[in-house]
Order: C-alpha cells, then structure tokens, then sequence
C-alpha cells in the first residue's frame, strides 16, 4: 500500500525569477569576474565594471566609460570614451588611463593617437640639436601611417595642424601607471583605435575605442567552481566578510557549490491547493 507524503510550502502568490545575479546587463552578457551589482562577479571587480539602468560601464579615476562588448574567450573588455576624436569629430579631452592597482592592461591591439601636440614643450617630442629640429618619442612604423591617415580626415584636417604634431603608441606604453594626462603631455586630443590593421588606409572603417585585457587572478585560470555555477544556469558571486564565494540561483538561493538542485525541485514540484484555496509547493514521495 502507498502513501503519498506531501511537505507544503504555502505562497501567496505565483512564483518569480528572484535571482539577483544577471546575466546580463542591457545587450550585453555579463560574466565572471564581472557582475550586475553588489556580491555578484569577483569582489576585485565590482567598482570597475558596474551595471546602471542596463548600461554596462568601465570606471578608472579619469572617467565612466560604456563597455561595447565583452570577449570572454580572449579575456578582452571593448570601451568607448564618448571625449576621444575620430575621423568623424575632433574634440579637446583629457585623456585616459587605468587605475595603476587594477587588474587590467591594454591589449597589444589598441593603438593611442595624441593629436595637435605641442612639439617644443611636449615631453613626447625630443630636440635633434644637430638638425635644429625635433622628432617624436613615438612609433614610426604603422605609428606614421595611423598619423596621415587620421590627418586626411575632413574633422581633423580642418583643425589646419601638421600631421607632425600627432604621435602614435603602438603598441601602448604608458609606463607602469598607465597614465595618458593629455595636459602634462601637451597635447589637445587624442584618438584610441583597434584591429587597425583590418582596414589600415581607411579611418572611417577603424574601430574607435580601447580594447583592454583583465586577468581572472595571479595565474589567470578560471575557477572550476564559478564554472560549474554557470553551467547549472547560476551566477557567480561572492558573500560574508571574507567574500566566500557562492552560486546565486534562479531561485534567488545562494549555495557554496552549484544550482543543479534546481533541476530536481523542478522536476518533482507540484502546484497544490489548501482548504483555504491558497497555493502551495509539495514534494511528493512514495513509500511501498
């Protein structure tokens, strides 16, 4: 004989999607190590990258700026800095650069412009005493080429400056702090591009942003246990004093190991109905 024993659990209304971690942020994914909001992604991140009325931003001391796209596989953040000039517009700005205690670097791929720079008291320009004349501390090569291109742009070219005044970091070196202070170097703009060598003779195809690179932890491995997370439809996150790590659940249910229990209170829950007329969660078990 059978005996149906059912533990209830009763709700006042229907179920909701009370995750707190999301995985996404506007229509852009959002994946360890970053986060939606508080406790969600790796701690370390959380005041770099934040999600704000679905807007996915990047935050150093120079600025907020809007994250494009995210490449999870080769570890590479996509940025746009609204104040940059492009082959479409020439604007004065301040610069930019990374906060020198987080844990990013700019990727080989993204090449800075500084424009309309002062060539007698610019520190990026040195003297040839020999030739009476001064050249730039910068890349010659493709440097050059990014130089005249971006000078045969109508918005740049109507400024009237010498394609001389503008030097190229290719790949970019800042020095150790990563520091581009567009005051300190005496130049009026700057311009921040990547894959040009996908379209190199034609700047109004450029990509203008900067890709930078970020590291998971010291050995940059992905931690097993933030993947198994993901792989159970759950968000990593972080929580406690010590910043413990935990998997945030569709449920809203924070666990130290992974969501997979899900998959079975999906499947063995059942809707029922009390003498009340309320509804009610019961499990279902079956004794011989």
């Amino acid at each position: 004989m059978s005996l149906i024993v059912s533990i209830l659990a009763f709700l006042s209304s229907s179920p909701t999607n009370s995750q707190t971690c999301k995985s996404t942020c506007g229509p852009v994914p959002v994946k360890y190590p970053f986060g939606t909001g508080s406790g969600c992604g790796d701690p370390r991140f959380q005041t770099r990258v934040t999600c704000n009325n679905q807007h996915l931003t990047f935050i150093t001391h120079t600025g907020c700026y809007p994250i494009t796209d995210i490449d999870y596989s080769n570890q590479i953040i996509y940025i746009t800095d609204p104040s940059m000039s492009t082959c479409a517009c020439t604007q004065p700005s301040k610069g930019f650069s990374l906060d020198w205690d987080a844990p990013f670097s700019f990727h080989d791929d993204t090449v800075f412009a500084l424009l309309n720079c002062d060539t007698s008291s610019s520190p990026v320009f040195k003297a040839d005493r020999t030739n009476n004349s001064v050249s730039p501390v910068c890349d010659s090569g493709s440097g050059s080429r990014v130089c005249e291109r971006l000078n045969s742009c109508q918005a740049v070219s109507r400024l009237g400056v010498p394609v001389s005044t503008c030097c190229v970091y290719t790949p970019v070196d800042l020095g150790p702090s990563f520091e581009m202070d567009l005051q300190k170097l005496n130049c009026g703009s700057y311009s921040g591009l990547y894959g040009f060598n996908e379209h190199p003779d034609n700047p109004d195809s450029w990509k203008y942003g900067v890709a930078i690179k970020y590291k998971f932890n010291f050995d940059n491995e992905y931690p097993p246990m933030c993947a198994n997370c993901e792989k159970s439809n759950g968000v990593c996150g972080y929580d406690g004093a010590y910043n413990s790590f935990v998997c945030n659940c569709r449920s809203g249910i924070n666990t130290s190991m992974d969501c997979s229990f899900e998959t079975t209170w999906n499947g063995s829950l059942t809707l029922l109905h009390n003498s009340n007329g309320k509804r009610a969660c019961g499990y279902t078990y079956w004794h011989g």
